[in-house]
C-alpha cells in the first residue's frame, strides 16, 4: 500500500489495538457477583465479556446506533448468476432511503438508524439522504477480468473508514454492517475461495434463490474469475480488486474505522463475512472488534465464521442480508449490556450465593 491513499489507510491500520484485558477482567468478576449461578446466562456473558474488551468498560451502553448499508453493482451479473436483475440495485437503494427495506424495519424495532452508502451504484442516485461515495458504476465482470484496479480497492476501503469516522464523531457507539447489490453473493464467494483456498463449489450458494442449473453455473463463473484473475492469497487488496465487489470493500474500511475508534461493529451475513475476512487479513487485531450475528442462509457464511474464529449468536435461516440478522442481534446487545448495569449482585440484594465445599 504505498499510494497516499494506501498510505492513509495503514495510519488507520495502526491505530487498532487488542481488547482491553483489564476490562475483560472487570467483567468476568462481575458476571460472578451477579445474582445468578456462574455461567447461567450462557452465550449472553461471553458477549459481555466481548462488549466489555471492545469498549474498555464492564458496564457498556450503545445509545446510537448506525446500520451502514452499503450498495454497489456487479459487472458479473452479466454472466447471469442471480434470480434478480441487475436494476434492482438501484430500485432498492429508494427503497432503502424511503425506509421501506426489511433492514429499515428491523432499524427501526431496535432504535438504529440506516444509512445508506452508494459506493458503486451503476445509475445515478439522487437523494438528501443518500452518502455518495461512488468511487466508479458498478465493478468490472471477474469473469472476464478484474473487478476493478488496485486503486479503486483502495479508495473503497478508505470511503468505508470515513463512513466509519464521520458516524463516530456523529456519535455513533455501535454499527452493524450491511449492504445491497446484486451478484454480490458472487463476488463474495469468490472473495472466501481466494483468501482462505476454499474451493468454488464449497463457498458460493444460491444466493437469492437460484435454482440447481443456474447455482452450477455460478460455481463456474467463480471458478473461471480465479482461474483468470489468479488474486493473490497473502494481498487481500489484490483480492479484492481482482473478485471482490466495491461494497465488500466498503465495509472492510467501515469495520477498520470502527475498530481503530473502538467501537464494536456487528457483522450481518455472507457479505459482510467476506469484508471481515479483508479486514482481518489488514489488521489482525480487528477480529477484536467483530460479532456476529447470525449464520447466514448461505452456505459459505458457517465457513467464513470459523475462519474468522467467531461464533454467531443466531441462527435463523436468513439470506436477505441489508443487515437484518446484526440488527436483529442488537436486542441481545442490549440485553447483555442491561444485565451488565441493571443486574443486582449477590451483596446489593442480600442474597446468599453458592456454597463453597
Amino acid at each position: 500500500m504505498h499510494s497516499a491513499i494506501g498510505q492513509a489507510i495503514g495510519q488507520v491500520i495502526n491505530r487498532i489495538t487488542p481488547a482491553d484485558q483489564e476490562a475483560v477482567r472487570r467483567a468476568e468478576q462481575r458476571l460472578d457477583i451477579l445474582t445468578k449461578p456462574p455461567g447461567s446466562l450462557g452465550r449472553l456473558e461471553e458477549l459481555a465479556v466481548r462488549l466489555a474488551g471492545i469498549s474498555g468498560t464492564e458496564q457498556p451502553a450503545y445509545g446510537k446506533r448506525t446500520v451502514v448499508v452499503m450498495a454497489a453493482d456487479h459487472g458479473v451479473c452479466s454472466e447471469g448468476v442471480s434470480a434478480f436483475p441487475q436494476e434492482v440495485t438501484v430500485q432498492m437503494a429508494y427503497n432503502f432511503l424511503s425506509g421501506g427495506a426489511g433492514v429499515n424495519v428491523l432499524a427501526r424495532q431496535a432504535g438504529a438508524e440506516v444509512k445508506l452508502v452508494d459506493i458503486g451504484i451503476a445509475a445515478d442516485v439522487s437523494h438528501p439522504e443518500l452518502i455518495a461515495r461512488k468511487v466508479r458504476y458498478g465493478s468490472g465482470n471477474m469473469a472476464q477480468g478484474p473487478a476493478m484496479s488496485r486503486e479503486e480497492a483502495l479508495q473503497a476501503v478508505l470511503a468505508g473508514i470515513g463512513v466509519a469516522q464521520e458516524a463516530v464523531q456523529s456519535g455513533t457507539e455501535i454499527f452493524i454492517t450491511g449492504e445491497m447489490g446484486i451478484g454480490n453473493t458472487t463476488a463474495s464467494a469468490a472473495v472466501l475461495c481466494a483468501l482462505e483456498g476454499i474451493p468454488a463449489e464449497t463457498a458460493a450458494g444460491r444466493g437469492t434463490g437460484i435454482d440447481d442449473e443456474r447455482l452450477r453455473h455460478k460455481i463456474a463463473v467463480v471458478e473461471r474469475a480465479l482461474e483468470l484473475n489468479a488474486p493473490d492469497p497473502e494481498d487481500a487488496i489484490d483480492v479484492l480488486s481482482k473478485v471482490g465487489g466495491l461494497e465488500i470493500a466498503g465495509l472492510a474500511g467501515l469495520i477498520l474505522g470502527a475498530a481503530a475508534a473502538r467501537v464494536p461493529v456487528v457483522l450481518d451475513g455472507f457479505i459482510s463475512g467476506a469484508a471481515a475476512l479483508v479486514a482481518k487479513a489488514l489488521a489482525p487485531e480487528s477480529i477484536h472488534y467483530m460479532v456476529a450475528s447470525h449464520i447466514s442462509g448461505e452456505q459459505g457464511h458457517k465457513l467464513m465464521l470459523e475462519r474468522l474464529g467467531l461464533t454467531a449468536l443466531l441462527d435463523l435461516g436468513l439470506r436477505l442480508g441489508e443487515g437484518t440478522g446484526g440488527v436483529l442481534c442488537l436486542h441481545l446487545v442490549e440485553a447483555a449490556s442491561r444485565i451488565m448495569r441493571e443486574m443486582a449482585t449477590f451483596e446489593s440484594a442480600g442474597v446468599s450465593g453458592a456454597e463453597s465445599r
